[in-house]
């Protein structure tokens, strides 16, 4: 593929994209996913936005009562850029890393380094300097944009060997802090002509399977998952408000609380850290129309009695996990919302298959968003028939360009981006979700999704949540492993884990039981909520070497 001329000083991005023999083939099949040579995807977002609904409207609230307007988010936006250039001189090309919970000037910042010519790269706040440092080694930032509460890690990797990189806190004290430079600058800027396929994020993927890895996308496909997921199936108003509990570093985040509401008119309500029962609070406080959170959110909003508090909703959207049927039905059955399921992934930005209204099909994920194919593929490469379980494999306006990485040709395969998941698809092209690829979970012969097991241990009524893993086995080859959580005042003994064992025989074919049931007080889980399996598989997998040497 033939990229366009640069507006680049910095080549640092392009010099380090995968050959273009490994990237995935690349579609844009509908009008909307038609590009200008130039483009910059911050004006594309707040400045025609601004253009087509005015500077007045809301375009971020806060659940502590702040709220900016269109226009004032451009300005300080704009601040931002100027600060960048004017006084840390940045120049087109550079990268600068963001660090900080979901709040206003955390957007500001992010349009901000676009405008700019930058290219962001967005990091959750709850990382600690063990995980920033690879990830600041790799992308090689210039600058650091870190809220003051979350200063110390940035400061401990700059100090421990990357001295290039400038780290500038903001929302604190001192003359040096971002916000108080910004006051300083009229927040008048001309963006920089970026071209359309010049690099405009690098997303470091979560690590729910284990290293995480920087994925590459370029100004167009910041637009098209607006373009896509959210033109055709979430389609926003501008009389929206959206909520999200992703952080903006998890691009599903990024997508449901800065692209699609700003490009809408909408507006975004942000908010820093809440349970799902306070969250419930909130979306019935502040008129939250449109909603997006993991499936344990809905779950944990279900058991705790407040399901009702999202009767305002007209949308609400799940999506980092499978979503259970049962799940889906009990929230359906309650208040009439049908929850938009969808899977993405941080290598294609956003969602690309689901469904919405009545669309949806209880129990399937959706199918190909307009805009992308997929299919299911054998162990071989080749396309599997309906009914047939195989590898979820996607092509679409986006695909994975892995920065620096042997392990983009493991995700890409015959132009294909293949994605981890194991699907089937039916007759009518519904995908229905099996499990994660390294989640199948194959004893005696049989294979066992792990999320169908996970789905009927979670209905009991003693339980909070529960991850299953496989066990090794002498005998079976593996056996099924399952971490629960228990509501408070259950205790989790030896009759309980029969009483488990038992109530999921009774639903599900027997073999598929969790012959191992532990009790523990949480599930390790990354900062953008995904539950690690990898971290599970590795506890058990550790005894189980133990207990060889052991012997």
């Amino acid at each position: 593929m033939q990229l366009s001329p640069s507006s680049y000083t910095d080549t640092f991005a392009r010099d380090h994209l995968p050959p273009v023999a490994q990237w995935p083939r690349l579609e844009f099949t509908t009008d909307l996913l038609k590009y200008p040579d130039r483009l910059n995807a911050a004006g594309e977002i707040i400045d025609a936005s601004i253009a087509a609904f005015g500077p007045d409207r809301p375009a971020i609230r806060t659940d502590t009562g702040e709220m900016w307007t269109y226009g004032e988010l451009r300005r300080h936006a704009n601040q931002v850029a100027q600060v960048l250039v004017e006084d840390l001189g940045l120049v087109p090309g550079n990268r600068v890393l963001l660090r900080s919970h979901n709040n206003p000037w955390a957007v500001a910042c992010w349009l901000g380094t676009l405008k700019a010519g930058g290219v962001i790269v967005t990091t959750m706040s709850a990382l600690r300097a063990r995980d920033l440092a690879p990830v600041v080694a790799k992308s090689r930032p210039a600058i650091a944009l870190v809220d003051h509460r979350y200063l110390a890690d940035a400061e401990a990797v700059r100090d421990s060997g990357a001295r290039d990189l400038t780290v500038v806190p903001f929302g604190g004290p001192g003359d040096d802090d971002l916000i108080a430079r910004c006051a300083a600058k009229p927040g008048e800027f001309t963006d920089v002509p970026t071209a359309a396929d010049d690099v405009a994020l690098f997303g470091p993927t979560s690590g729910s399977t284990g290293v995480p890895k920087i994925t590459v996308h370029f100004h167009r496909d910041i637009l098209s998952i607006d373009n896509t997921f959210g033109r055709e199936i979430l389609r926003l108003t501008p009389d929206d408000v959206v909520a999200c509990t992703a952080p903006l570093a998890f691009t599903f985040g990024l997508g449901m609380l800065v692209v699609f509401p700003l490009r809408a008119g909408a507006c975004a309500f942000l908010v820093e850290g809440a349970t799902p029962a306070r969250l419930a609070d909130l979306v019935e406080e502040h008129g939250v129309t449109v909603l997006a959170t993991a499936p344990t959110a809905y779950k944990q909003i279900l058991k705790s009695g407040r399901i009702g508090k999202l009767r305002g909703l007209r949308a609400a959207v799940s999506a980092g996990e499978h979503i259970s049927r049962d799940t889906w039905e009990q929230v359906e059955s309650a208040i009439g919302l049908k929850i938009i399921d969808g899977i993405g992934a941080t290598e294609l930005l956003h969602i690309f298959i689901s469904a919405a209204g009545d669309d949806i099909r209880p129990g399937a994920t959706g199918r190909p968003v307009p805009g992308y194919r997929a299919t299911v593929l054998g162990p071989d490469g080749e396309e599997l028939p309906p009914g047939v379980e195989g590898r979820l494999a996607v092509i679409g306006p986006i695909g994975c360009r892995y920065l620096d990485d042997g392990r983009q040709s493991a995700y890409v395969a015959d132009g294909w981006n293949v994605t981890g998941d194991t699907f089937y698809r039916d007759e009518d092209g519904y995908f229905y979700y099996c499990a994660r690829t390294d989640n199948m979970i194959v004893s005696s012969g049989y294979n066992i999704g792990g999320p169908e097991v996970e789905a009927a241990i979670d209905t009991h009524p003693d339980v909070v949540e529960s991850a299953v893993v496989a066990e090794p086995d002498p005998e079976r080859g593996s056996i099924v492993c399952a971490f629960v959580v228990l509501r408070e005042g259950a205790e989790g003994d030896a009759a309980k884990a029969k009483e488990i064992q038992d109530y999921v025989k009774r639903q599900l074919a027997p073999y598929k039981y969790p012959r191992d049931v532990r009790f523990s007080a949480s599930l390790p889980r990354n900062p953008s909520g995904k539950l690690q399996h990898y971290v599970l598989r590795e506890i058990v997998e550790a005894e189980q070497s133990g207990a060889v040497a052991n012997q």
